[in-house]
């Protein structure tokens, strides 16, 4: 059983690190928001029925989401670098996650699968939000 403690805690920090970065890939966002339009219009040109209806509600917003994908992204890496809020910092970041996989398309699509960003990280996210085990080098549960 410590066994999985210490895996789930080696998970929570290489995911820390994984949402840190992406996070700090799109810092370009904060001040340039049309970056996340771009992307969002480029998905809108291979939409299918699945998924044009969330970017249909999601691009009069791209400006505020530009924003609160990068901050939540860092703020995510970082809480689970540290270990402050798990279970939420995972969920949150879950929550994240399916949002531009329902807005790509990618999740109604085979290929989703064997996407380095689709079952990896989905899973592990999902194992961290509901695991109940107090991690170790954690600074709170």
């Amino acid at each position: 059983m410590q066994t999985q403690v210490y895996g789930l805690a080696l998970l929570r920090i290489l995911m820390g690190v994984f949402f840190l970065f992406d996070g700090i890939g799109k810092l370009a966002w904060l001040t340039a928001p049309g970056l996340l339009t771009a992307r969002l219009t480029g998905y809108s040109q291979t939409a299918t029925a699945f998924n044009q209806w969330y970017l249909d509600l999601a691009m009069p917003w791209a400006v505020v989401l530009a924003r609160v994908v990068t901050v939540g992204e860092l703020a995510a890496g970082l809480a689970l670098l540290t270990g402050m809020a798990t279970r939420t910092a995972a969920a949150l970041a879950l929550v994240g996650v399916l949002n531009m996989h329902v807005a790509s398309g990618a999740l109604f699509h085979y290929a989703f699968l064997t996407n380095s960003y689709g079952p990896p990280v989905v899973g592990a996210l999902a194992a961290l939000a509901l695991s109940g085990k107090r991690l170790p080098w954690s600074m709170r549960g």
